[in-house]
């Protein structure tokens, strides 16, 4: 019985040798490459942080975002080595995606009624560029996380710039991103999901509407999203 450990002990090395042997790797030169491209999909859904104005009664209205809606983006993938754990990204591409901004009216006794809405579309081109740490490969994934910057232009500004709306976003905004994902080794392609946050850091709101802008002091937008990538 005195053995009994000791033969535990050397079961669970065995075991955790069996579970650590290396298999055979799939494109073994991946990470060498000093530069390569690819392509990324993906899903994603927006949003609005609001500053609404600090003294009460200020206005008659309160503005929120009802209905976040699913929308899509395509990216050319362009990644540049930059040592054996970092690499340098540029990501340009198009991102579609909606909003739906809804003002409340505040009667005298402080009740919310439902009041006017608004569906903001908005087609984006995208100017990502971002830094990827990798960690080190093991057998054929390798989890990583990624951050940097993002310039986006809103070519659908002109839907909501019509006379009969009632709020108008700037198109130009600059973005902080960071996310995380994990490269995974396939025989003929690596294959990375990720998951990315996308926080504006201008305020889009023009203010040239005084019953309905007078509810929003700024407006920053966010996009939280989900990339497919295939390099």
């Amino acid at each position: 019985m005195k053995k009994f450990p000791v033969i535990l002990l050397l079961l669970s090395i065995s075991i955790y040798t069996m579970g650590q042997t290396a298999k055979v790797q799939n494109k073994p030169g991946y990470d060498y490459k000093w530069i390569h491209f690819g392509f990324m999909v993906g899903l994603n859904t927006m949003d609005f942080a609001f500053t609404r104005p600090a003294i009460p009664g200020e206005t008659s209205y309160f503005a929120d975002v009802s209905k976040p809606s699913p929308g899509f983006q395509v990216s050319i993938v362009s990644d540049l080595r930059m040592g054996d754990r970092f690499s340098l990204r540029f990501l340009p591409g198009i991102t579609f995606g909606s909003r739906e901004l809804s003002f409340y009216e505040i009667d005298a006794n402080g009740d919310f009624f439902l009041g006017p809405s608004l569906r903001i579309e908005s087609n984006f081109l995208d100017f990502p560029l971002l830094v990827k740490y990798k960690s080190w490969r093991v057998n054929n994934y390798r989890p990583y996380f990624i951050g940097g910057m993002a310039l986006r232009y809103d070519m659908a500004k002109r839907a909501y710039l019509k006379d009969t709306d009632f709020v108008r976003l700037n198109p130009l905004d600059v973005y902080l991103e960071f996310g995380f994902g994990i490269d995974l080794f396939l025989q003929y392609f690596k294959f990375s999901p990720e998951l990315k946050l996308s926080a504006g850091l201008r305020d889009v709101m023009v203010q040239d509407n005084d019953t309905y802008g007078g509810a929003i002091e700024s407006l920053n937008s966010y996009v939280v999203m989900l990339c497919f990538y295939f390099e």
